[in-house]
């Protein structure tokens, strides 16, 4: 366990692999006809609630200071409540695999704003590992979803909005990290304050009906709660191991998972054309990574 903690290759492949589950359990849930907004409550208040329980019964406590409560406000709002609201309304219309592609623009679009705001980037192998991996998702993006139903271009457009706010959370949580915060701590407080946000967010446009469709699908509920709890816990690690850029290679492999069991699972299917562009963003992640054992990608490291 401490040699998986400690690594940021196995920090990623694990946290992506989570993060990918995500998606075909979106997918379950609103197709038993709960919103976008109530899933990504699903996810936060399981991630949250449950990783506070498990640091509560380890006795031990989380310490809020005033930049903490910043921290957890702002992460909370882009990197979990805005984003994953728009990937839960998304994948009804796009599939749980297609939506997953999204994830996969993400470290571009964080490798531009480490440029703009002086976060130490890549170098030529790394840089050379981000836009392998960037090729596959265009050849993937080409094929505009599943085979023989082409995605609205509204939705395509929304689902675009994904990464960007991704890769914001992705600079902002490497920027603003708290002195002497853990990533169970922050894990805990952003995922409590974007469940609060949309809780208030739904009874406000919604209302509590809208958690109605839940009690349909219980387990799904349980296993999206499970999974998000677990993932988070790796995700925050993983920033501070690997750093923002690093770090925004989650969604390659968070895109493989969702194209391999939306297909085995969901009954989604896929063209030639999207299987190849998943195998090129694979290599992507491997060159990336090779360039991150070599020392060649780091960015400041969290206090």
């Amino acid at each position: 366990m401490a040699s998986l903690w400690n690594s940021a290759f196995a920090l990623l492949v694990v946290t992506g692999a989570l993060l990918g589950l995500t998606l075909p359990f979106g997918k379950m849930g609103t197709d038993a006809g709960a919103p976008g907004m109530v899933w990504a409550f699903v996810v936060s208040l399981g991630a949250g609630g449950l990783l506070l329980a498990a640091l509560l019964a380890s006795g031990r406590g989380m310490r809020l200071t005033a930049r903490r409560l910043r921290y957890f406000l702002v992460t909370a709002a882009v990197s979990y409540a805005f984003p994953n609201f728009l990937m839960f309304s998304a994948i009804p219309h796009l599939g749980a695999g297609y939506t997953g592609i999204m994830f996969t623009l993400s470290p571009i679009i964080t490798l531009v704003f480490s440029i703009l705001l002086g976060v130490r980037r890549p170098n030529l192998l790394g840089m050379a590992g981000i836009l392998v991996g960037f090729v596959g998702a265009a050849m993937v993006a080409l094929t505009r979803g599943e085979a023989g139903q082409p995605a609205d271009i509204f939705w395509v457009l929304v689902a675009l909005l994904i990464p960007a706010s991704l890769a914001i959370g992705n600079i902002y949580r490497t920027v603003a990290w708290p002195d002497g915060a853990g990533p169970i701590e922050l894990a805990i407080g952003s995922h409590l304050a974007a469940a609060a946000m949309l809780l208030v967010a739904i009874l406000v446009t919604q209302g509590a009906g809208a958690f109605a469709p839940l009690a349909q699908v219980p387990w799904v509920v349980a296993a999206q709660m499970l999974s998000a709890s677990t993932m988070f816990a790796f995700f925050f690690r993983l920033q501070a191991v690997g750093g923002p850029v690093y770090l925004s290679q989650i969604g390659y492999v968070a895109a493989a998972i969702g194209l391999f069991s939306g297909t085995l699972f969901l009954g989604e299917h896929y063209r030639l054309l999207t299987w190849a562009g998943a195998a090129i963003i694979v290599a992507g992640v491997f060159i990336t990574t090779k360039a991150q054992e070599r020392g060649e990608i780091g960015e400041r490291e969290p206090a």
